[in-house]
């Protein structure tokens, strides 16, 4: 299994079905009925998909696409609340 690196989000609120992001990364996106775009699943991007990632997020006319990194998790850390 790749490691998700990135995670890719459709603002639905701006998307226009403009359809530029599935052309460049279909592996991301995918379209509803109306032709709108969406992430696939939960939106983790593979590592090597970064770049279409990126490059969608270029492309989007209307900057619905967001590419974040999420926050890093130190397993060396306990989080725990302790009585």
């Amino acid at each position: 299994m790749t490691h998700a690196s990135f995670r890719v989000h459709v603002d639905p609120d701006r998307c226009q079905g403009h359809n530029r992001c599935y052309s460049v990364s279909p592996d991301l996106f995918e379209l509803d009925d109306l032709g709108m775009s969406s992430e696939v699943g939960a939106g983790m991007v593979p590592a090597g998909l970064v770049s279409q990632a990126r490059l969608a997020v270029a492309n989007c006319p209307e900057h619905a696409i967001s590419l974040t990194e999420p926050p890093e998790i130190n397993p060396e850390i306990n989080t725990e609340v302790q009585p």
